[in-house]
Protein backbone atom coordinates (compact mmCIF):
# COMPACT_ATOMS: atom_id res chain seq x y z
CA UNK A 1 0.00 0.00 0.00
CA UNK A 2 1.42 3.35 -1.03
CA UNK A 3 1.62 6.40 1.19
CA UNK A 4 -0.91 8.11 -1.09
CA UNK A 5 -3.50 5.34 -0.66
CA UNK A 6 -2.95 5.39 3.09
CA UNK A 7 -3.52 9.14 3.08
CA UNK A 8 -6.73 8.82 1.03
CA UNK A 9 -8.15 6.14 3.36
CA UNK A 10 -7.37 8.27 6.40
CA UNK A 11 -8.84 11.45 4.94
CA UNK A 12 -11.95 9.77 3.55
CA UNK A 13 -12.71 8.05 6.85
CA UNK A 14 -12.80 11.52 8.42
CA UNK A 15 -14.93 12.98 5.61
CA UNK A 16 -17.42 10.09 5.73
CA UNK A 17 -17.65 9.85 9.51
CA UNK A 18 -20.91 11.78 9.93
CA UNK A 19 -22.55 9.93 7.06
CA UNK A 20 -21.57 6.54 8.45
CA UNK A 21 -22.67 7.63 11.92
CA UNK A 22 -26.04 8.41 10.34
CA UNK A 23 -26.15 4.96 8.73
CA UNK A 24 -25.50 3.36 12.08
CA UNK A 25 -28.13 5.37 13.92
CA UNK A 26 -30.76 4.59 11.28
CA UNK A 27 -30.03 0.86 11.30
CA UNK A 28 -29.84 0.78 15.10
CA UNK A 29 -33.24 2.47 15.43
CA UNK A 30 -34.80 0.02 12.96
CA UNK A 31 -33.50 -3.43 13.91
CA UNK A 32 -34.76 -6.66 12.38
CA UNK A 33 -34.40 -10.23 13.61
CA UNK A 34 -32.52 -12.97 11.78
CA UNK A 35 -33.93 -13.81 8.33
CA UNK A 36 -36.42 -10.93 8.60
CA UNK A 37 -34.06 -8.13 7.50
CA UNK A 38 -36.17 -6.85 4.57
CA UNK A 39 -36.07 -3.15 5.52
CA UNK A 40 -32.36 -3.33 6.30
CA UNK A 41 -31.68 -4.96 2.94
CA UNK A 42 -33.65 -2.21 1.19
CA UNK A 43 -31.74 0.50 3.07
CA UNK A 44 -28.34 -0.99 2.17
CA UNK A 45 -29.42 -1.36 -1.45
CA UNK A 46 -30.53 2.27 -1.56
CA UNK A 47 -27.14 3.48 -0.30
CA UNK A 48 -25.22 1.27 -2.75
CA UNK A 49 -27.39 2.58 -5.60
CA UNK A 50 -26.62 6.17 -4.59
CA UNK A 51 -22.91 5.32 -4.60
CA UNK A 52 -23.19 3.68 -8.02
CA UNK A 53 -21.98 0.29 -6.76
CA UNK A 54 -23.25 -2.73 -8.67
CA UNK A 55 -25.14 -5.14 -6.42
CA UNK A 56 -27.75 -7.90 -6.19
CA UNK A 57 -30.35 -8.24 -3.43
CA UNK A 58 -32.15 -11.27 -1.94
CA UNK A 59 -29.03 -13.41 -1.77
CA UNK A 60 -29.54 -15.80 1.13
CA UNK A 61 -33.12 -14.46 1.06
CA UNK A 62 -32.38 -11.09 2.73
CA UNK A 63 -28.70 -10.55 1.95
CA UNK A 64 -26.84 -8.45 -0.61
CA UNK A 65 -23.74 -9.00 -2.71
CA UNK A 66 -22.01 -6.01 -4.28
CA UNK A 67 -18.90 -5.81 -6.43
CA UNK A 68 -16.31 -3.07 -6.88
CA UNK A 69 -14.14 -3.44 -10.00
CA UNK A 70 -11.53 -1.16 -11.47
CA UNK A 71 -11.08 -0.58 -15.18
CA UNK A 72 -8.11 -2.96 -15.06
CA UNK A 73 -10.11 -5.89 -13.70
CA UNK A 74 -11.85 -8.60 -15.71
CA UNK A 75 -15.23 -10.05 -14.74
CA UNK A 76 -13.69 -13.52 -14.31
CA UNK A 77 -10.86 -12.36 -12.05
CA UNK A 78 -10.87 -13.68 -8.47
CA UNK A 79 -11.77 -11.18 -5.75
CA UNK A 80 -11.41 -10.27 -2.10
CA UNK A 81 -14.48 -10.64 0.14
CA UNK A 82 -15.51 -8.20 2.86
CA UNK A 83 -18.43 -9.29 5.03
CA UNK A 84 -20.82 -7.54 7.43
CA UNK A 85 -23.76 -9.17 9.24
CA UNK A 86 -27.04 -7.26 9.37
CA UNK A 87 -29.43 -8.95 11.86
CA UNK A 88 -30.40 -7.91 15.40
CA UNK A 89 -31.30 -9.75 18.61
CA UNK A 90 -34.54 -10.29 20.59
CA UNK A 91 -33.44 -7.95 23.41
CA UNK A 92 -35.26 -4.95 24.89
CA UNK A 93 -32.93 -1.93 24.68
CA UNK A 94 -32.26 0.01 27.89
CA UNK A 95 -30.12 2.80 26.41
CA UNK A 96 -31.58 6.31 26.53
CA UNK A 97 -30.25 7.60 23.21
CA UNK A 98 -31.93 9.47 20.31
CA UNK A 99 -31.43 6.45 18.04
CA UNK A 100 -32.88 3.93 20.51
CA UNK A 101 -34.61 0.95 18.92
CA UNK A 102 -38.11 1.76 17.69
CA UNK A 103 -39.06 -1.92 17.89
CA UNK A 104 -39.85 -3.12 21.38
CA UNK A 105 -37.93 -6.28 22.21
CA UNK A 106 -35.52 -6.04 19.27
CA UNK A 107 -32.08 -4.46 19.51
CA UNK A 108 -28.75 -4.32 17.71
CA UNK A 109 -27.04 -5.55 20.86
CA UNK A 110 -24.24 -7.37 19.03
CA UNK A 111 -23.04 -4.47 16.90
CA UNK A 112 -24.20 -5.67 13.51
CA UNK A 113 -25.49 -2.16 12.83
CA UNK A 114 -21.89 -1.04 13.35
CA UNK A 115 -20.48 -3.70 11.01
CA UNK A 116 -22.96 -2.83 8.26
CA UNK A 117 -22.39 0.91 8.51
CA UNK A 118 -18.62 0.47 8.49
CA UNK A 119 -18.79 -1.70 5.36
CA UNK A 120 -20.94 0.90 3.60
CA UNK A 121 -18.36 3.55 4.48
CA UNK A 122 -15.47 1.33 3.37
CA UNK A 123 -17.36 0.61 0.15
CA UNK A 124 -17.44 4.30 -0.68
CA UNK A 125 -13.73 4.65 0.01
CA UNK A 126 -12.85 1.60 -2.08
CA UNK A 127 -15.16 2.66 -4.90
CA UNK A 128 -13.14 5.87 -5.11
CA UNK A 129 -9.95 3.77 -5.19
CA UNK A 130 -11.25 1.10 -7.57
CA UNK A 131 -8.53 1.65 -10.16
CA UNK A 132 -5.90 1.18 -7.45
CA UNK A 133 -7.30 -2.11 -6.14
CA UNK A 134 -5.05 -5.16 -6.61
CA UNK A 135 -8.22 -7.26 -7.12
CA UNK A 136 -11.95 -6.66 -7.34
CA UNK A 137 -13.72 -6.46 -3.99
CA UNK A 138 -16.94 -8.31 -3.19
CA UNK A 139 -19.10 -6.82 -0.42
CA UNK A 140 -21.19 -9.40 1.42
CA UNK A 141 -24.03 -8.05 3.57
CA UNK A 142 -25.20 -11.20 5.32
CA UNK A 143 -28.43 -11.96 7.21
CA UNK A 144 -29.01 -14.35 10.08
CA UNK A 145 -25.67 -14.55 11.89
CA UNK A 146 -27.43 -14.90 15.24
CA UNK A 147 -29.57 -17.93 14.47
CA UNK A 148 -29.08 -21.46 13.17
CA UNK A 149 -28.34 -22.55 10.50
CA UNK A 150 -26.37 -19.29 10.16
CA UNK A 151 -26.91 -16.86 7.31
CA UNK A 152 -23.42 -17.63 6.02
CA UNK A 153 -24.67 -21.06 4.92
CA UNK A 154 -27.43 -19.41 2.89
CA UNK A 155 -25.03 -16.94 1.28
CA UNK A 156 -22.63 -19.74 0.36
CA UNK A 157 -25.57 -21.76 -0.98
CA UNK A 158 -26.54 -18.85 -3.20
CA UNK A 159 -23.05 -18.38 -4.62
CA UNK A 160 -21.48 -15.71 -2.43
CA UNK A 161 -18.04 -17.28 -2.88
CA UNK A 162 -18.30 -17.74 -6.64
CA UNK A 163 -18.86 -15.66 -9.78
CA UNK A 164 -16.32 -14.18 -9.20
CA UNK A 165 -14.41 -16.56 -6.95
CA UNK A 166 -13.46 -15.21 -3.52
CA UNK A 167 -9.87 -16.17 -2.73
CA UNK A 168 -9.71 -14.59 0.74
CA UNK A 169 -12.16 -12.89 3.11
CA UNK A 170 -12.17 -10.37 5.93
CA UNK A 171 -14.66 -9.42 8.64
CA UNK A 172 -14.49 -7.39 11.82
CA UNK A 173 -16.52 -7.59 15.00
CA UNK A 174 -17.02 -5.02 17.75
CA UNK A 175 -15.16 -5.85 20.97
CA UNK A 176 -16.40 -4.06 24.13
CA UNK A 177 -13.42 -5.38 26.14
CA UNK A 178 -11.01 -3.36 23.95
CA UNK A 179 -10.63 0.41 24.00
CA UNK A 180 -11.65 2.43 20.97
CA UNK A 181 -8.75 3.03 18.60
CA UNK A 182 -7.40 -0.51 18.94
CA UNK A 183 -7.82 -3.68 16.90
CA UNK A 184 -7.03 -7.31 17.75
CA UNK A 185 -5.92 -10.36 15.79
CA UNK A 186 -5.47 -14.10 16.38
CA UNK A 187 -3.83 -16.40 13.87
CA UNK A 188 -5.12 -19.97 13.62
CA UNK A 189 -8.07 -21.36 15.58
CA UNK A 190 -9.86 -18.49 17.31
CA UNK A 191 -13.51 -19.29 18.06
CA UNK A 192 -15.45 -22.44 18.92
CA UNK A 193 -18.04 -24.59 17.24
CA UNK A 194 -21.49 -24.22 18.76
CA UNK A 195 -24.25 -26.81 19.02
CA UNK A 196 -27.54 -26.63 20.90
CA UNK A 197 -28.64 -29.56 23.10
CA UNK A 198 -32.33 -30.14 23.85
CA UNK A 199 -33.38 -32.93 26.24
CA UNK A 200 -36.97 -33.86 27.08
CA UNK A 201 -37.32 -36.33 29.95
CA UNK A 202 -40.50 -38.39 30.14
CA UNK A 203 -41.30 -39.79 33.57
CA UNK A 204 -44.46 -40.54 35.55
CA UNK A 205 -46.04 -37.79 37.58
CA UNK A 206 -47.80 -38.07 40.88
CA UNK A 207 -48.06 -36.92 44.48
CA UNK A 208 -44.89 -35.64 46.13
CA UNK A 209 -45.70 -37.77 49.20
CA UNK A 210 -45.61 -40.99 47.17
CA UNK A 211 -42.44 -40.75 45.03
CA UNK A 212 -42.19 -44.57 44.93
CA UNK A 213 -45.22 -44.56 42.64
CA UNK A 214 -43.63 -42.01 40.29
CA UNK A 215 -40.76 -41.78 37.85
CA UNK A 216 -39.31 -38.42 38.79
CA UNK A 217 -38.06 -36.49 35.70
CA UNK A 218 -36.52 -33.80 37.93
CA UNK A 219 -34.19 -36.30 39.61
CA UNK A 220 -33.40 -37.84 36.24
CA UNK A 221 -32.67 -34.39 34.84
CA UNK A 222 -30.42 -33.54 37.80
CA UNK A 223 -28.45 -36.75 37.25
CA UNK A 224 -28.13 -36.03 33.55
CA UNK A 225 -26.84 -32.51 34.27
CA UNK A 226 -24.11 -33.71 36.62
CA UNK A 227 -23.16 -36.88 34.77
CA UNK A 228 -22.80 -35.19 31.38
CA UNK A 229 -20.03 -33.02 32.84
CA UNK A 230 -17.90 -36.18 33.05
CA UNK A 231 -17.84 -36.19 29.26
CA UNK A 232 -15.84 -32.98 29.47
CA UNK A 233 -13.68 -33.88 32.49
CA UNK A 234 -12.92 -37.52 31.61
CA UNK A 235 -13.47 -38.05 27.88
CA UNK A 236 -12.10 -34.85 26.35
CA UNK A 237 -8.38 -34.43 25.72
CA UNK A 238 -7.40 -31.63 28.17
CA UNK A 239 -5.57 -29.85 25.35
CA UNK A 240 -8.85 -29.33 23.47
CA UNK A 241 -10.90 -26.30 24.62
CA UNK A 242 -14.41 -27.50 25.38
CA UNK A 243 -17.48 -26.50 27.39
CA UNK A 244 -20.94 -27.94 28.01
CA UNK A 245 -23.39 -25.61 29.76
CA UNK A 246 -27.12 -25.87 30.45
CA UNK A 247 -29.05 -22.64 30.90
CA UNK A 248 -32.60 -24.01 31.01
CA UNK A 249 -34.18 -26.64 33.30
CA UNK A 250 -37.97 -26.60 33.34
CA UNK A 251 -40.28 -29.00 35.17
CA UNK A 252 -43.77 -27.71 35.86
CA UNK A 253 -44.71 -29.46 39.07
CA UNK A 254 -45.47 -27.97 42.47
CA UNK A 255 -44.40 -28.35 46.10
CA UNK A 256 -46.33 -31.60 46.33
CA UNK A 257 -46.58 -32.53 42.65
CA UNK A 258 -43.97 -34.53 40.78
CA UNK A 259 -44.38 -33.61 37.10
CA UNK A 260 -44.39 -36.09 34.24
CA UNK A 261 -41.89 -34.14 32.09
CA UNK A 262 -38.77 -32.04 32.37
CA UNK A 263 -36.90 -30.05 29.73
CA UNK A 264 -33.20 -29.19 29.54
CA UNK A 265 -31.57 -26.82 27.06
CA UNK A 266 -27.84 -26.29 26.73
CA UNK A 267 -24.88 -25.51 24.53
CA UNK A 268 -21.84 -27.58 23.59
CA UNK A 269 -18.72 -25.82 22.26
CA UNK A 270 -15.28 -27.00 21.24
CA UNK A 271 -12.41 -26.40 18.81
CA UNK A 272 -11.90 -29.86 17.35
CA UNK A 273 -14.30 -31.32 14.80
CA UNK A 274 -13.45 -34.99 15.49
CA UNK A 275 -14.05 -34.52 19.22
CA UNK A 276 -17.19 -32.50 18.46
CA UNK A 277 -18.73 -35.43 16.58
CA UNK A 278 -17.71 -37.94 19.27
CA UNK A 279 -18.93 -35.79 22.15
CA UNK A 280 -22.37 -35.24 20.65
CA UNK A 281 -22.83 -39.01 20.34
CA UNK A 282 -21.74 -39.43 23.96
CA UNK A 283 -24.19 -36.76 25.16
CA UNK A 284 -27.09 -38.50 23.44
CA UNK A 285 -26.10 -41.99 24.63
CA UNK A 286 -25.43 -41.01 28.25
CA UNK A 287 -28.65 -39.00 28.65
CA UNK A 288 -30.72 -41.85 27.21
CA UNK A 289 -29.07 -44.46 29.45
CA UNK A 290 -29.40 -42.38 32.64
CA UNK A 291 -33.11 -41.92 32.01
CA UNK A 292 -33.56 -45.58 31.13
CA UNK A 293 -31.84 -46.70 34.35
CA UNK A 294 -34.50 -44.83 36.35
CA UNK A 295 -37.43 -46.06 34.28
CA UNK A 296 -37.81 -42.89 32.24
CA UNK A 297 -37.16 -41.88 28.65
CA UNK A 298 -34.87 -39.11 27.44
CA UNK A 299 -35.42 -37.65 23.98
CA UNK A 300 -32.27 -35.82 22.90
CA UNK A 301 -32.17 -33.41 19.98
CA UNK A 302 -28.97 -31.76 18.77
CA UNK A 303 -29.30 -28.60 16.70
CA UNK A 304 -26.01 -28.57 14.79
CA UNK A 305 -24.58 -25.08 14.80
CA UNK A 306 -21.46 -23.37 13.53
CA UNK A 307 -18.04 -25.03 13.12
CA UNK A 308 -14.95 -23.61 14.78
CA UNK A 309 -13.45 -20.50 13.23
CA UNK A 310 -9.86 -20.67 12.01
CA UNK A 311 -8.02 -17.59 10.79
CA UNK A 312 -5.58 -18.22 7.98
CA UNK A 313 -2.09 -17.50 9.43
CA UNK A 314 -0.73 -15.81 6.30
CA UNK A 315 -3.77 -13.65 5.54
CA UNK A 316 -4.09 -12.68 9.21
CA UNK A 317 -0.41 -11.89 9.63
CA UNK A 318 -0.43 -9.64 6.56
CA UNK A 319 -3.51 -7.80 7.84
CA UNK A 320 -1.96 -7.47 11.31
CA UNK A 321 1.24 -5.97 9.86
CA UNK A 322 -0.74 -3.61 7.61
CA UNK A 323 -2.76 -2.50 10.66
CA UNK A 324 0.38 -1.89 12.68
CA UNK A 325 1.76 0.25 9.88
CA UNK A 326 -1.53 2.15 9.62
CA UNK A 327 -2.47 2.61 13.30
CA UNK A 328 0.85 2.06 15.05
CA UNK A 329 2.03 -1.08 16.83
CA UNK A 330 0.62 0.13 20.17
CA UNK A 331 -2.91 -0.02 18.72
CA UNK A 332 -2.77 -3.67 17.60
CA UNK A 333 -3.27 -6.44 20.16
CA UNK A 334 -3.00 -10.23 20.27
CA UNK A 335 -6.33 -11.92 21.03
CA UNK A 336 -6.85 -15.04 23.17
CA UNK A 337 -9.04 -17.87 21.92
CA UNK A 338 -12.76 -17.60 22.71
CA UNK A 339 -15.44 -20.23 23.19
CA UNK A 340 -18.02 -17.92 21.71
CA UNK A 341 -19.12 -18.74 18.15
CA UNK A 342 -19.51 -16.90 14.84
CA UNK A 343 -21.02 -18.12 11.60
CA UNK A 344 -18.14 -16.47 9.70
CA UNK A 345 -16.59 -19.85 10.53
CA UNK A 346 -18.48 -21.34 7.57
CA UNK A 347 -16.49 -19.09 5.23
CA UNK A 348 -13.28 -20.12 7.02
CA UNK A 349 -14.00 -23.73 6.02
CA UNK A 350 -14.07 -22.67 2.37
CA UNK A 351 -11.49 -19.89 1.85
CA UNK A 352 -8.60 -18.29 3.80
CA UNK A 353 -10.03 -15.67 6.18
CA UNK A 354 -9.10 -13.02 8.70
CA UNK A 355 -11.72 -12.32 11.37
CA UNK A 356 -10.54 -9.55 13.69
CA UNK A 357 -11.80 -7.36 16.52
CA UNK A 358 -12.55 -3.64 16.68
CA UNK A 359 -12.26 -1.83 20.00
CA UNK A 360 -15.40 0.14 20.95
CA UNK A 361 -14.95 0.64 24.71
CA UNK A 362 -14.78 4.03 26.44
CA UNK A 363 -15.10 3.86 30.22
CA UNK A 364 -15.13 7.66 30.59
CA UNK A 365 -18.36 7.73 28.57
CA UNK A 366 -19.86 4.74 30.37
CA UNK A 367 -19.49 2.53 27.29
CA UNK A 368 -18.58 -0.63 29.18
CA UNK A 369 -21.31 -3.18 28.49
CA UNK A 370 -20.72 -6.39 26.57
CA UNK A 371 -22.50 -7.62 23.49
CA UNK A 372 -25.98 -9.11 24.01
CA UNK A 373 -26.49 -6.71 26.93
CA UNK A 374 -29.50 -4.32 26.81
CA UNK A 375 -27.13 -1.38 27.46
CA UNK A 376 -24.53 -2.32 24.86
CA UNK A 377 -23.26 0.69 22.93
CA UNK A 378 -20.09 1.89 21.20
CA UNK A 379 -17.79 4.88 21.15
CA UNK A 380 -18.74 6.24 17.74
CA UNK A 381 -15.11 6.99 16.91
CA UNK A 382 -14.78 3.25 16.33
CA UNK A 383 -16.74 3.75 13.09
CA UNK A 384 -13.81 5.71 11.69
CA UNK A 385 -11.26 3.07 12.67
CA UNK A 386 -13.49 0.30 11.34
CA UNK A 387 -13.79 2.03 7.96
CA UNK A 388 -10.04 2.40 7.80
CA UNK A 389 -9.42 -1.28 8.58
CA UNK A 390 -11.99 -2.61 6.10
CA UNK A 391 -10.70 -0.28 3.39
CA UNK A 392 -7.16 -1.37 4.24
CA UNK A 393 -7.91 -5.10 3.99
CA UNK A 394 -7.81 -5.41 0.15
CA UNK A 395 -4.36 -3.78 0.14
CA UNK A 396 -2.91 -6.03 2.89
Amino acid sequence: MTAEIKKIITEQSEVLFEKVKGYREHIHANPELSYEEHETMAFISEQLTILGIEHVTKIGDTGIIAIIRGDQHSEKESCIGLRADIDALPIHEENNVPYKSKKDGIMHACGHDVHTSILLGAAEILHGLKNELPQPVKLIFQPGEEKNPGGATLMIRDGALTSPTVDRMFALHVFPDMNVGKVGFKEGIYMASCDEVYITIHGKGGHGATPHRCIDPIMIGANILTQLQQIISRKCDPKIPCVLSFGHFEALGATNVIPSKAHLKGTFRTMNEAWRAEALKLIIHQAEEIAKASGGIAEVTISKGYPYLENDPIVTQKMRLASQDFLGAQSVEELPIRLTAEDFSFYSQEVPVCFFRLGVRNEAKGIIYGVHHPKFNIDEKSLKYGMQMMALAPFS
